[in-house]
């Protein structure tokens, strides 16, 4: 049912093959990139309209307007609005929505790219700035989903292995966002049966001092499947688990999942949220956010300036603030961002887009995978 043991191997012996071909490539094209040229063939265009699953987008295309002189409108659409506008919009020939910042990679992958609708485009003169795994297709961040505990109650994280939230002690006290209502969830159960399933097994060996003796196709669904008859909380969105997790004045509140977002509720509510970090194998995951340009919009110029605009320190800062990340590696986190997932991000699992279709292809299986092992 479940697809696992993938390596990312192949693709960076590929890398390694081609390195200097890919470097001198890469610096031919920002050597002819001329952002200066762009920026006035975009001012000759019609107003771009920006799509983008965050309200900080608004922020962000008056920003860019009153840098360049280019009309832009920002819209905040959640990702399945994004994919039926776009598909809607191609096939009348009539586009409106000039470029997507969509975080269902998974779907825009599968839906968007092999129809042609949409194109990936990195900008000459930052691709050096941007880690080959974040190219193709264009990843302009990454946001995390952090396990988190409750800092007034534990001194650190209760829990040092995720195998531990399968246990007794923990039946009824984990929360986080139902898998059948949070696609990614399902993407991010696949994406560790295809790239980290040693390290579950791993774990599992860690915790318990025995190898895992598996009566599913995977160490990962076997995790999965402990986790869902523990009888987790599950939330229709992540501010009731951060209540759950961070709560002020309770004697055995949960430990759950969320965004790294949720910790501004610290500073703005008075939660007591922590991360989990140390957490075996994983502290969290990553899911991005990726950059599309629609094919057939009127303002191809101004639509490159503004994935260019985004993938800056000054463009992406209202969404860094909330701790999403940006491909651009020059590019870190502001110090006022409440988490400090940027300190711990390399204790987080990469989304790799490289299984965005089989990701697509196994949401089903994953999700009635759920509902059968579910117990409340």
């Amino acid at each position: 049912m479940f697809l696992n043991g993938m390596a990312k191997s192949w693709k960076f012996a590929l890398l390694g093959g081609s390195a200097l071909l890919v470097a001198l490539t890469a610096q031919a094209s920002a050597d002819d990139f001329d952002l200066n040229a762009l920026v006035e063939a975009a001012k000759k265009e019609p107003p771009v309209s920006v799509y983008s699953t965050t309200g900080k987008i608004v922020e962000q295309a008056k920003a860019f307007t009153a840098k360049y002189g280019v009309q832009a409108t920002g819209t905040k659409a959640n990702a399945a609005s994004q994919l039926e506008m776009v598909v809607r919009e191609a096939q009348a020939k009539n586009v409106q929505a000039d470029v997507l910042q969509i975080s269902d990679a998974a779907a825009g992958v599968a839906q968007l790219v092999p129809e042609g609708y949409v194109e990936s485009w990195v900008p000459p003169d930052l691709a050096d700035k941007i880690d080959p795994f974040y190219r193709d297709p264009l990843v302009i961040s990454n946001e995390a989903n952090v396990w988190a505990y409750n800092t007034e109650v534990y001194k650190s994280c209760p829990v040092k292995n995720i195998w531990e939230l399968t246990e007794p002690k923990w039946k009824g006290k984990v929360a986080f966002q139902d898998p059948l209502g949070k696609a990614s969830y399902v993407d991010w159960f696949n994406q560790m049966a295809m790239h980290a399933d040693d390290k579950i097994a791993a774990a599992y060996k860690a915790q318990y001092g025995k190898d895992l003796v598996k009566d599913e196709d995977s160490a990962t669904a076997m995790w999965v499947k402990a986790l869902a008859a523990n009888a987790p909380l599950l939330t229709d969105a992540d501010e009731a688990a951060a209540q759950a997790v961070g709560a002020p004045n309770q004697k055995e509140p949960f430990v759950g999942l969320m965004s790294s977002a949720k910790f501004r509720d610290n500073q703005e509510a008075g939660t007591k949220l922590g991360l989990c970090t140390g957490l075996q194998p994983f502290a969290g995951w990553l899911y991005p956010s990726l950059g599309f340009i629609a094919k057939g919009t009127d303002s191809p110029n101004a639509a490159k300036l503004f994935i260019h605009y985004l993938l800056t320190e000054e463009g992406i800062t209202p969404q860094a603030e909330d701790g999403k990340m940006s491909s651009n590696r020059d590019i870190k986190l502001p110090d006022s961002e409440p988490s400090g997932i940027g300190k711990v991000v390399d204790q987080m699992e990469p989304y790799d887009a490289s299984s965005a279709n089989d990701d697509w292809d196994a949401r089903q299986d994953w999700q009635d995978f759920w509902r059968v092992n579910y117990k409340k």
